[in-house]
């Protein structure tokens, strides 16, 4: 099925998505994409089926061919503090607000947000795999946050961040038990099995 490009042709449209919550350690990342008119592309899709060379290939065409996208992250210190939910709506939040044009409509990947001043918004579930805007911005959180797990893989290579990016597979978690949590974990999380 083919994405739709705009929810409504009457305002100027941000989708949001981000990546990470489910991970045991790094940050949420979010971002926030507005549309150009004649953007055209029919890889984009939710970032969750595209794989890694594709994704990253259309990084780039991405953020040439479109109005206006921003990226942002919180660290697992703020996650623990706020819960992942919060950290992951605060991180989009942060995204719009590094927005240059400033959108009229707001569409959030998901069933959860909380209200951004002065614009509305729309939850939309499993928005990635409808929306064009937002799975541009899933594209661009997922490469963000893949970037700098493959990093900090060179720093803790034991667990296996550079392919599972900080998610619970089994080679993390048998990491987690035999050398323990690193900086980069989300302490608030279950980190041991």
């Amino acid at each position: 099925m083919d994405l739709v490009k705009n929810l409504t042709n009457i305002y100027i449209e941000a989708g949001c998505d981000e990546v990470g919550r489910g991970c045991l350690c790094g940050p949420v990342v979010a971002a926030a994409v507005i549309l150009d008119e004649s953007f055209k592309q029919n890889l984009v899709n939710d970032s969750k089926k595209l794989n890694s060379t594709t994704r990253l290939e259309l990084d780039s065409y991405i953020k040439d061919h479109v109005k206006d996208y921003a990226i942002a992250e919180l660290p697992p210190e703020f996650i623990d503090k706020h819960n992942i939910l919060n950290a992951s709506i605060h991180a989009m939040h942060l995204a719009l607000d590094q927005l240059v044009i400033r959108p009229e409509l707001i569409l959030v990947d998901g069933n959860r947000f909380h209200p951004y001043p002065s614009i509305p918004h729309q939850c939309i579930v499993k928005g990635d795999s409808k929306l064009l805007s937002i799975a541009c911005a899933s594209i661009l959180a997922k490469n963000y946050r893949d970037k700098i797990m493959i990093d900090l893989h060179e720093e803790f290579p034991q667990y296996g961040w550079n392919k599972n990016m900080g998610y619970a597979t089994k080679q993390h978690r048998e990491a987690l038990n035999q050398y323990g949590p690193t900086i980069h974990h989300r302490k608030s999380f279950r980190l041991s099995y």
